[in-house]
């Protein structure tokens, strides 16, 4: 006979809560603990995905860029429950990677920030992107130009342009990201921004804008009037 949801243990009234609400209904915790499945030998699902949360800071952008390793550290976690973890959080980018390049075309800074979050939302180390445009401001590629350390990566503008080039660009984006989630931009940001751009005037491949990105949101020179005057 088939057991009744409302027998169900309490490690399952997420599913529960799941069937009868809707995955909008579920609390960040309540869904670890439907990924988790089960407990330890010493703790239930719910309190393991509670610790779960806590161990990034209550931060799911945090969460998701922990690797592996690092989520098998935390106690009650072991391999299969933490490679489950880190699947659903591939799942999640990969979804939204799709939903954003469908639309291909730019018509706002948002629009870059929803490509290149993809790429540099999730980086505990610095990463500078170029995005190359076709004369209607559709996207012909994303090309990662440096990586770099916590606080800083090189940018040739050579590789930028020669880069933009090769994809007969007839514009360019160009973006990196901020581990530490400041979005200001550094004097250093400010010098490469004005570089590039003299760069694109003198080879008729002018720069539209360039983002600096976090998890929580993004800073766009164009849109602060700066582009010109940084």
């Amino acid at each position: 006979m088939t057991q009744s949801i409302k027998s169900w243990s309490k490690e399952d009234r997420p599913r529960e809560k799941l069937i009868e609400k809707g995955p909008s209904g579920l609390s960040e915790s309540e869904l670890i603990t439907i990924l988790l499945g089960s407990g330890s030998a010493n703790e239930g699902a719910d309190v393991l995905a509670r610790k779960i949360l806590s161990f990034g800071n209550n931060d799911l952008a945090a969460l998701a860029r922990m690797p592996y390793s690092d989520l098998c550290k935390i106690k009650g976690i072991g391999p299969a429950k933490a490679i489950t973890l880190v699947a659903a959080f591939e799942l999640g980018r990969r979804r939204r990677s799709l939903e954003v390049r469908q639309k291909k075309k730019i018509e706002s800074s948002r629009d870059v920030f929803e490509y290149f979050i993809q790429n540099l939302g999730d980086l505990a180390h610095e990463e500078f992107w170029l995005m190359n445009l076709n004369r209607n401001n559709q996207v012909l590629s994303l090309k990662k130009i440096s990586e770099g350390g916590w606080h800083s990566t090189i940018v040739d503008p050579k590789k930028v342009f020669a880069r933009a080039l090769e994809e007969k660009a007839s514009a360019i984006i160009v973006a990196h990201n901020h581990p530490s989630g400041n979005l200001q931009p550094s004097q250093e940001d400010r010098k490469i921004t004005q570089k590039l751009r003299r760069c694109g005037i003198d080879l008729e491949l002018p720069v539209l804008d360039h983002l600096i990105i976090a998890s929580h949101g993004y800073f766009s020179f164009a849109d602060e009037g700066i582009l010109d005057n940084p």
